[in-house]
């Protein structure tokens, strides 16, 4: 097991991590492949947002209006995914989870049918393939869903990957890459002369280093040390998650990820090729509550037996909350901070699984050519600073 805190004989890391999810530990490793000294500062690494999403990697089918420069990110890092799977599992020798299976997005009714042909206008004009289905050719598809399914639309490209397999792979990637873990959190961002120079840990330990990237979720704009007008407008989004497991005789009870809408609810079910089904996921802001709640469940099985009544014959075998990282535009915040040797890679909302090998490109790429790529200028921090606007 990795020591519990930096051993003072040890050199000095070039880049300290601060948060061990998804994003912080691809981070780490691609700038340990880079030839960097790198540590990661999180108590629990993997277990808080990164081990509740339902990893989906849905660029084309979570598409939302007037998010075309969040696209194009989402966009290269779907493509960028197999190899990034591909060189993860030669890394670790662990399964790195990616199923490509597809998308079908599924109407119950003829309202909901009428909004999912309306997204598929726009998701054309934005020259994305996608498939409209009837009802019959849908269930043709998926022959579990409900009789009374109106509509589909099939997206070949739009696939999803078991998060909690992923993170197993980055830890066991990052140790053979010489990427040094602290179960500690950070406490304080230790600044000097408007630079950075360091961090404090709870046991009052303080590594130096020049360089710190916060990729700490929906806490990271609550690190202290950081200036007030820095801090990027990150905040909790609670998301209620529920597992379900498949009987062998069922499966599998769903080929492919299911995006459905209900009567006007939204729900998804990812099916994993273990016989695990994914349903999800509620959307409210309750700062940080992380407490599982029985209308969040509620609603959740209400939604999903609507559109796969073999639900109600499915083990319930866990309920869990996380807490996505949201910004005002709904996009992450990449690269420098405004104060020197800090760097944000935070604010991915519900993205964070897609773009986990974009950033870690990308954060990989600022620190070690002291270049933001042009792929990331529309997700610099500064871009909430009055008056500014970004590239």
């Amino acid at each position: 097991m990795p020591s519990p805190s930096v051993p003072s004989a040890a050199p000095s890391p070039d880049v300290i991590v601060v948060g061990g999810g998804l994003i912080g530990l691809a981070s780490a490793w691609r700038l340990a492949q880079a030839g960097l000294r790198v540590t990661v500062c999180d108590p629990t690494p993997g277990r808080r947002t990164s081990s509740v999403a339902a990893g989906m990697l849905a660029p084309v089918t979570e598409v939302e209006y007037g998010e075309e420069s969040l696209l194009a990110l989402n966009l290269a890092s779907a493509r960028a995914w197999p190899d990034f799977a591909a060189e993860l599992e030669d890394a670790s020798g662990l399964p790195a989870g990616l199923h490509a299976s597809g998308t079908l997005s599924v109407a119950y009714d003829v309202d909901d049918a009428a909004v999912l042909s309306r997204l598929a206008s726009y998701q054309r004009r934005l020259g994305l393939e996608v498939a409209e289905l009837t009802g019959r050719e849908t269930r043709k598809r998926e022959p579990m869903l409900a009789v009374g399914v109106a509509a589909g639309l099939w997206v070949p490209s739009d696939h999803s990957v078991d998060n909690r397999k992923t993170v197993t792979a980055l830890l066991a990637a990052t140790e053979r890459a010489g990427v040094t873990l602290v179960r500690q959190p950070v406490e304080r961002v230790l600044v000097e002369r408007d630079r950075v120079v360091g961090v404090r840990l709870e046991d009052g330990t303080a590594p130096v280093t020049d360089t710190v990237l916060v990729a700490a979720g929906p806490w990271s704009a609550q690190l202290a040390g950081v200036p007030e007008e820095l801090r990027p407008p990150v905040r909790p989004v609670k998301g209620e998650v529920l597992r379900l497991r498949v009987p062998e005789a069922y499966r599998p009870v769903l080929s492919h990820t299911v995006r459905a809408t209900a009567r006007g609810f939204a729900v998804y079910l990812v099916p994993r090729p273990d016989g695990e089904l994914v349903v999800g996921a509620t959307t409210t802001e309750l700062g940080y509550d992380t407490r599982v709640l029985a209308g969040g469940v509620f609603s959740l099985l209400r939604d999903a037996r609507t559109v796969l009544p073999v639900t109600d014959e499915l083990e319930l075998v866990e309920t869990v909350a996380g807490l996505r990282p949201a910004t005002p535009d709904n996009a992450p915040v990449l690269g420098p901070s405004g104060l020197d040797g800090l760097l944000w890679a935070t604010g991915h909302y519900r993205n964070g699984v897609l773009l986990t090998p974009v950033t870690a490109q990308v954060i990989a790429e600022t620190i070690t050519s002291g270049s933001l790529p042009r792929i990331a200028e529309p997700f610099v921090a500064e871009r909430f600073t009055p008056g500014t606007v970004a590239s």
